[in-house]
């Protein structure tokens, strides 16, 4: 019984990150390569709730410590967000985070992409540029380094 519980203690050591980081960061690779926006919004979505989630444990973390099965639900719910069966990210963000933001007033893709139809990328407004996108692409008549 020694050994099976060691190994089942690495596995379950092994399991979190393959489950929060590995596979998510694989299938968001494939989602940005793929045509369709779906993925993406899934992908999306999970990031941005196991960024509020890790950032929740963070502050939470002397009260965590109290609760012994706090790692084991905490994979339960990431798994749930990642599973593509379930597609938990996907509806959270349609259901919970998604008023908010519109709550907060934070621009819509329309918004965005009508200000960057603007010669100057600022959306008409005013006469400065984006340094660093002028910093990244090489001037007219400049060859770039490589």
């Amino acid at each position: 019984m020694g050994k099976f519980w060691i190994f089942m203690t690495q596995l379950h050591s092994l399991a979190g990150p393959a489950v929060m980081l590995l596979y998510p960061l694989y299938a968001s690779v494939v989602a940005i390569e793929s045509p369709s926006k779906l993925d993406d919004e899934q992908w999306l979505a999970y990031w941005i709730l196991y960024s509020f989630l890790t950032l929740l444990e963070m502050v939470l973390q002397p009260v965590l410590e109290w609760i012994p099965i706090w790692y084991d639900v905490k994979l339960l719910f990431v798994a749930w967000l990642v599973l593509p069966q379930f597609k938990g990210a996907a509806f959270l963000y349609d259901r919970f985070v998604r008023q908010h933001i519109k709550r907060l007033g934070v621009p819509r893709h329309e918004q965005l992409q009508h200000k960057s139809k603007s010669p100057n990328g600022n959306g008409g407004k005013g006469k400065g540029k984006n340094k660093f996108v002028d910093f990244i692409k090489p001037k007219k008549g400049e060859q770039e380094a490589y």
